[in-house]
């Protein structure tokens, strides 16, 4: 297991204008990482800041004994290394200087203050690293200040800051006796104003895809979780259609803060200031006409996280994230490296070869890629049934690079490589995510990947390449051999009846 390679365990401290967060995690060989613990405290920091520019007494005290939290938290952990970070409220602060002081003095911990520019870079990295989303304009909605980055190409073209935030911009429209929605109203106004003034802003390209960043975000998604009741909990890559955004906003941005906190999904240490954020999204979707905008679970943080484990991302990304994400979990699982390779091999072979019977398109080929690089992470819970334990991590694992519908096809099709093993109760569960006829791709992916698994039954990669005739109502499957491969074609063919069911063909291996 990638447990006996950690290089070296660190802690990254995020605090920001709302939140205070600590993420511990793994550093390993070559480059690949693994959050291990995490620890979130809302300390409210930028709160009231807005009338003199100095952070307040009680807001300073409640950092202080926060971040004491997160030492005993890392010392506890054996973090050998602390990196921490500061953004918009101590970037602004009068007193900062002895704001920093004070903490370095109290908590042994030297937070580094970070650039407005700093800080957008590092947010574009995290989600540059882990999404596959070629042209974007990220979003990301801070309590002191509101960034939005747009790249084309991997590469940023043009940022800026906006210096408000959910936390600033709830103290600014809060008083003069508005009601709820009339609040939201102002900050809508106001945000598409300072929008306007943005230099660059014309010269986004209309195709561009919007991607959310932030705790907002994560709340959202946890909302509409609810109201939908979306089976999968990976806030990562959830994309959200803007006419289901509305209802979400019109309904919080009328009700006052005890029925907010009341909201299913909704934390209630962001209930009051939930709807600004929500007010600057609607803003935002509205000044692009964006029909959708999708999540990232990614953001700052992460990005921090990819330049200490691979530090070549601070001169370019990833160049494939989803590749990255899966060599993380074979390591972290500890998977026979070479029979991945060798079974991700011969079902990509399986596939491009009997095209011609199942007839899918490309992108399919990355749903059988996921299932047959995962398809044994699930004996690190138990042998016996582990391709159900595989699908169980499949659906819940740190997949970058794939859609929700393709994780959950993935995931099913992993849990076939034993035999046909659909549970259609389970199934049924993501009914709203899948097609009318994903279940019979399901069942033909699964059956190459089941063959694939076969041909390297020993795990010795015996089987070096196949080659497939179709030739009536039979597939005849020619195998290179080196050495004796009685035991992986006696394997493969026990998936003959399946073959058949599946592609209405008979099976031969020679």
């Amino acid at each position: 297991m990638l447990q006996r390679y950690v290089l070296e365990k660190i802690g990254i401290i995020d605090l920001g204008s709302n939140s205070a967060r600590l993420v511990i995690v793994n550093l390993f060989a070559d480059g690949y990482f693994m959050v291990v613990d995490e620890l979130k405290e809302s300390v409210r920091l930028g709160q009231d800041m807005e009338r003199d520019g100095f952070l307040k007494p009680q807001r300073v005290a409640e950092t202080i004994r926060t971040l004491k939290m997160f030492r005993k938290l890392c010392d506890a952990s054996g973090v050998t290394r602390i990196i921490a970070v500061a953004t918009a409220a101590v970037r602004r602060a009068k007193n900062q200087r002895s704001f920093l002081d004070e903490i370095q003095a109290s908590c042994g911990i030297k937070i580094r203050v970070l650039s407005a520019e700093e800080e957008a870079v590092y947010v574009y990295r995290g989600v540059i690293n882990t999404m596959d989303v070629p042209k974007g304009l990220i979003l990301e909605i801070g309590g002191g200040a509101t960034k939005i980055v747009y790249y084309n190409r991997r590469n940023i073209l043009n940022y800026t800051t906006l210096p408000f935030g959910a936390v600033t911009l709830t103290g600014l429209f809060s008083g003069d006796g508005l009601k709820p929605e009339e609040q939201a109203q102002k900050i809508e106004e106001f945000f598409t104003e300072q929008l306007k003034k943005v230099a660059w802003i014309n010269e986004v390209d209309p195709d561009v895809q919007m991607i959310g960043v932030g705790g907002s975000f994560r709340n959202l998604f946890k909302i509409s979780k609810m109201v939908h009741k979306y089976p999968i909990d990976l806030v990562h890559n959830y994309t959200m259609p803007t006419e289901d955004f509305m209802p979400v906003y019109d309904m919080i941005k009328v009700l006052d803060i005890d029925k907010k906190k009341r909201i299913k999904g909704l934390s209630a240490e962001r209930a009051d200031i939930l709807p600004a954020a929500l007010a600057i999204i609607k803003s935002f979707v509205t000044f692009f006409n964006f029909e959708k905008f999708t999540f990232s679970g990614s953001g700052l943080r992460e990005g921090i996280m990819f330049n200490q484990a691979l530090p070549i991302t601070e001169e370019k990304p990833i160049s494939d994230v989803l590749n990255y994400s899966l060599t993380t979990l074979v390591r972290y699982y500890g998977c026979d490296v070479k029979h991945v390779e060798h079974v991700v091999n011969l079902s990509i072979q399986l596939f491009k070869q009997l095209r011609v019977l199942h007839k899918f398109p490309r992108q399919y080929l990355k749903v059988l890629k996921v299932a047959a690089t995962l398809h044994d992470c699930g004996q690190r819970i138990k042998f016996y049934n582990h391709q159900r334990h595989s699908c169980y991590v499949i659906l819940n694992a740190a997949l970058y690079g794939v859609t929700h519908r393709e994780i959950v096809l993935a995931a099913f099709t992993a849990c076939c490589h034993k035999k046909e093993d659909i549970n259609l109760y389970e199934w049924a569960k993501y009914k709203d995510i899948l097609q009318e006829d994903d279940i019979e791709i399901v069942k033909r992916l699964g059956i190459m990947l089941r063959i694939a698994e076969s041909l390297d039954r020993a795990m010795s990669g015996t089987i070096k390449s196949v080659n497939c005739d179709i030739l009536g109502d039979s597939v005849i499957m020619k195998t290179e051999v080196d050495g004796d491969a009685a035991l992986e074609i006696r394997a493969a063919m026990q998936a003959g009846g399946e073959f058949k069911k599946a592609f209405h063909k008979n099976l031969e291996i020679l």
